[in-house]
């Protein structure tokens, strides 16, 4: 897995060299044509003018077909530049991006568990869109050398028709603009930019936590807090992007100040020479300047993107190396730390009992990889958990979670998470087996019907059962149920249950189960209590009953 953020660009600029390249080479045309066009223009210019001021005969003289044919050359070449610049940048750009964001979500699924579950759905939001976006100005300042080299050169050979020490002024100049520049980006930008990534994750964050709690907050007049605590978040926000802009400014100032100078220094300089000439070294010497622009905002987005770049190291974390990673595919038997260790043979179906709170999903959670942490005892086909591979692992068990957890959109969507590529045959009979394929057919667009922000115009019934069959979808040579018919009546849960049980009669697929209703214990073979030995399944009917 990547390490690191750094290593995913270099993947990326390796793989996206030559829009690169490209890039590059058309900011170094925009820079110099950019710069060979304002110098000639003032060269023209001026010597129209001293041609005129000489008399009908200087003015007959004077070629202007050729300066006025160059300038128009170098605006048209400029404006090509500019566009091939931007076009094969920003296609970079995007195009490493594109790679970037489906790495970062390949890491957060495959790796700690920890760590995605650390994240709110805010927050995530916030590193895959936000702090990725930050990410493209490694890309795209990536020309901005070039462009910077291919000024002070063409800047240099212009000025040095004036007289070298106009070429030595401007060089002097861009050393100054340099060096001040990352000095103060460092001081007024660094800061505000790393801030600004904060305060939008904690921003985001806000919001998606209270628009979940809506409903509470309506219902016990919490409104006003939650908008004031988002608002401060907002503020926070505001005054950090204030400060960025207030850097903006001052590195703009201070570029205006430098480029300022350096042309009194020029014409101070080109005293001596021509006045054409001392106009073309004066413009040619502000253009040149101007071309160290990009730099510049480099400098002043290193904040952002270095603090963009830590915060998605958090999720590049590497998941430790594992034993062994064995073949994903056939059933084997579970080792479970109850009762100093319980195997459950492949196809097995077993209940786990016991108070609220005993430990009973923390367990499931901890065989399916969703824990990382007191895997002692839990072992598949006799090799510790703890020594196999995440990936193996998952690929065991199908789970359907007691808190269902659905996307926003369409029916197809929300099942096609435990196979992307099942058909629409496979999608309806593991509706069927859920019994949900009456209430989905009724539904305008059937499996295209959309479900809203998280499955809110289903049930909570129906939303528990679309999460089952989610589960039902995957194949997995374990089935792992918290509370499946939590939340349904019993007519429906009646269905339910019936359904599972033709359902694993037709698959032998294993079951683990746990309940605090009595009828799905039905499914189950035996049971199996945390603190107690394993118990029969009739025992603890007649204990219920």
């Amino acid at each position: 897995m990547t390490s690191s953020l750094k290593t995913l660009v270099a993947a990326q600029r390796r793989r996206q060299g030559r829009a690169l390249m490209l890039s590059a080479l058309a900011a170094a045309i925009l820079a110099l044509c950019a710069v060979l066009l304002m110098g000639l223009s003032g060269w023209f210019i001026a010597a129209a003018a001293a041609a005129g001021a000489g008399g009908k005969a200087a003015v007959m003289a004077f070629n202007y077909l050729l300066p006025s044919a160059g300038i128009r050359l170098l605006a048209i070449l400029r404006t090509g530049a500019r566009y091939g610049e931007r076009l094969a940048g920003h296609t970079a750009a995007l195009n490493a991006l594109a790679e970037i964001r489906p790495a970062l979500y390949r890491a957060l699924a495959q790796g700690r568990p920890e760590a995605a579950l650390a994240l709110s759905s805010g927050e995530a939001a916030a590193r895959l869109v936000q702090d990725v976006d930050a990410v493209e100005t490694l890309f795209v300042r990536l020309s901005a050398p070039w462009a910077a080299a291919a000024a002070l050169i063409a800047g240099l050979g212009l000025t040095l028709l004036a007289g070298p020490a106009p070429a030595l002024c401007l060089l002097a100049a861009m050393g100054l603009l340099l060096v001040l520049g990352k000095l103060l980006a460092q001081r007024v930008s660094t800061e505000p930019g790393r801030e600004v990534q904060g305060a939008a994750g904690e921003l985001k964050d806000s919001v998606a936590a209270y628009l979940a709690a809506s409903p509470d907050l309506v219902c016990y007049d919490l409104e006003d807090r939650a908008v004031a605590t988002v608002m401060a978040h907002d503020q926070r926000l505001g005054q950090a992007q204030g400060r960025v802009v207030d850097g903006e400014a001052l590195m703009a100032a201070l570029q205006a100040v430098v480029s300022g100078l350096a042309v009194a220094a020029v014409l101070l300089a080109a005293r001596d020479a021509a006045i054409p000439l001392a106009a073309l070294a004066a413009l040619s010497t502000v253009v040149a300047l101007e071309g160290a622009a990009g730099l510049l905002r480099a400098f002043e987005r290193a904040g952002a993107a270095a603090e963009a770049e830590r915060r998605l190291n958090m999720v590049l974390t590497p998941s430790p190396e594992s034993a062994r990673s064995p073949d994903p595919f056939g059933a084997r038997d579970l080792t479970l730390p109850i009762a100093g260790g319980v195997r459950l043979a492949p196809g097995a179906r077993a209940a786990l009992v016991g108070p609220s709170g005993c430990g009973k999903t923390q367990m499931l959670e901890r065989l399916i990889g969703l824990r990382t942490a007191g895997l002692e005892g839990f072992a598949i086909a006799g090799t510790p958990l703890a020594r196999l591979t995440p990936s193996f692992v998952r690929s065991q068990f199908a789970y359907a979670p007691q808190d269902a957890r659905l996307l926003t959109g369409s029916i197809a969507d929300n099942l096609r998470l435990a196979s992307p590529r099942a058909s629409e045959a496979e999608l309806w009979l593991a509706l069927a087996d859920a019994g949900l394929e009456d209430r989905v057919s009724a539904m305008a667009g059937g499996l295209d019907a959309w479900i809203g922000e998280g499955g809110a115009r289903l049930s909570g019934g129906e939303r528990r059962r679309l999460s089952l069959a989610r589960a039902l979808l995957r194949p997995s040579p374990w089935l792992v149920l918290d509370e499946p018919t939590e939340g349904l009546d019993g007519p429906t849960e009646a269905l339910v249950i019936a359904r599972l049980a033709q359902r694993l009669a037709r698959t032998g697929q294993g079951l683990l189960l746990v309940s605090h209703r009595p009828a799905p214990l039905a499914l189950c073979d035996e049971a199996l209590g945390l603190t107690d030995d394993a118990i029969s399944l009739d025992r603890l009917a007649a204990a219920a009953g």
